[in-house]
């Protein structure tokens, strides 16, 4: 019988990675891992302090496939109590490892090697023209830690860290920085960013951009002015004081102007020939039926809306986009909405994220996420018609005043492709059945009564029709 793979640190790191939270492959054996690049930033070991290294690593799964992972690492001859809970197995060259992102001293290695601009063996650290940084920056992590790190420098930049990479520019760097430079107002601008080279191409590790001080996001804009509405008895949505429509229409301007400006940057073309994105959607659609039994009864009608739109996305113009808005993508700060991570959907190939594609999927991907935000809460309530019917009622006011607001900055409402339009909501919908159906199921209601809403189908009677003339006083 053989023992684990790999060195002592990287054995290390097999058992580490799976319990870190960012890590995108939980469910998955991790059979071993290799550390590809490893490069030593600073070393105050000898005053006490840490080793602060950069590594790059080949995640070798069970299925064989190896994707990439970076993990900044900080060594201490004794560690603090406070990094107790980053810390790996066992030593490593005598001392103890642990996520250097959660050290201070560390962060400001990693800052002063950005002010500096400078290369540190294979790690090449890069500053916009005219950007100067202020060496001695200290930085804290973010709480919202998902599937890359944010750290904040100095109280004025934040940067990202990416935990999985690829090989290749990372999207949200592309896009940021095409925005930066002709000064749109509806992003946080870059100032600096690390690249390495992985797979023989030069690829992002991290990017740091203008920190948005005093900042609501706004899924939890939305979820506020949801649960006011909800709580009254006798109000309609524009009557209460959290009223979100008026955000709505300004987000929809801000999107609007983000894409106006990515296809002045990067272009824009009729769609090619062949290139429709109906078959991916019904072949998305047909996978879902197999994880998600529910969508079995919809999915006749759901092929119908798709194919439909087939016959219309041929005329449709395709840039570069978001890839993946929805309400907790947008902040909103004192002087108007900025969108952020423009990385794409997690679960596509950086190829794939950098592909053109219709503007209608990130209107779409909103849509979708005033409806989930209309409807997630009453998952903590009895049925209730008159909860129901101001539910759908919020949901449609800030629809319509969105698209209204992309309209006015764009000279195009979204409403005016319906069939396509619907289509990617669609698409949308059935992933997140999906994702409901694995991750959260008592939600799987949400995305399922949206599929059934687009594609006409009534599963059963609705609590309040669209057509019904009642109003909510009629049903309390």
């Amino acid at each position: 019988m053989t023992g684990p793979r790999g060195t002592t640190l990287e054995q290390a790191l097999a058992a580490w990675l799976p319990a870190q939270r960012w890590f995108a492959h939980k469910g998955h054996d991790v059979a071993a891992v290799e550390v590809l690049h490893r490069e030593v930033l600073a070393d105050a070991t000898t005053d006490g302090g840490p080793r602060t290294e950069h590594l790059l690593l080949a995640v070798e799964l069970a299925d064989g496939t190896r994707p990439g992972y970076q993990v900044p690492l900080g060594l201490r001859a004794e560690l603090p109590v406070a990094l107790e809970a980053w810390a790996l197995e066992g030593p490593v060259d005598g001392l103890v490892a642990y996520d250097a992102l959660r050290d201070p001293e560390c962060i400001r290695v990693l800052a002063d090697a950005l002010a500096g601009a400078h290369d540190v063996g294979a790690l090449q650290f890069r500053t916009e023209d005219g950007v100067v940084l202020e060496p001695g920056m200290g930085g804290r992590v973010l709480g919202a830690e998902q599937s890359n790190t944010s750290v904040v420098l100095g109280e004025h930049l934040l940067l990202k860290v990416f935990r999985q990479v690829a090989p290749g520019v990372n999207p949200d760097l592309e896009l940021h920085r095409a925005l930066s430079a002709v000064g749109c107002s509806s992003i946080a601008p870059v100032r600096a960013w690390l690249q390495g080279e992985l797979g023989g191409e030069t690829t992002t590790l991290a990017m740091a951009q203008d920190f948005a001080t005093n900042a609501a996001d706004g899924w939890s804009m939305a979820l506020t002015s949801v649960r006011d509405l909800l709580s009254e008895a006798d109000l309609h949505a524009e009557e209460v004081g959290t009223d979100f429509a008026g955000e709505a229409e300004r987000l929809g301007r801000s999107v609007a102007e983000v894409h106006q400006v990515l296809a002045t940057a990067l272009g824009s073309a009729p769609r090619a020939a062949g290139t429709s994105p109906v078959p991916a959607m019904l072949a998305r659609l047909d996978a879902a039926v197999a994880v998600v039994p529910e969508l079995a009864e919809l999915a006749p009608a759901a092929h119908a809306l798709l194919s439909a739109a087939a016959e219309v996305a041929v005329d449709d113009e395709v840039q570069r986009i978001h890839g993946d808005l929805h309400l907790g993508q947008v902040l909103r700060t004192p002087a108007g909405w900025l969108l952020i991570d423009f990385e794409g959907e997690p679960a596509k190939t950086l190829a794939e994220r950098r592909e053109a594609d219709s503007t209608l999927r990130d209107v779409a991907g909103m849509l979708r996420s005033f409806d989930y935000a209309a409807h997630q809460q009453l998952h903590d309530t009895a049925p209730n018609n008159q909860l129901e019917f101001r539910a759908k009622e919020w949901a449609a006011r800030n629809t319509d005043a969105f698209c209204a607001g992309y309209a006015e900055q764009s000279g195009a409402d979204p409403r005016d492709q319906l069939v396509l339009l619907r289509a990617y909501e669609l698409d949308k919908a059935v992933y997140e059945a999906v994702y409901e159906a694995r991750n959260r199921p008592t939600w799987l209601d949400i995305p399922l009564k949206a599929v059934a809403r687009l594609c006409g189908v009534r599963t059963r009677p609705p609590l309040v029709s669209p057509d019904d003339p009642r109003t909510e006083e009629d049903d309390a």
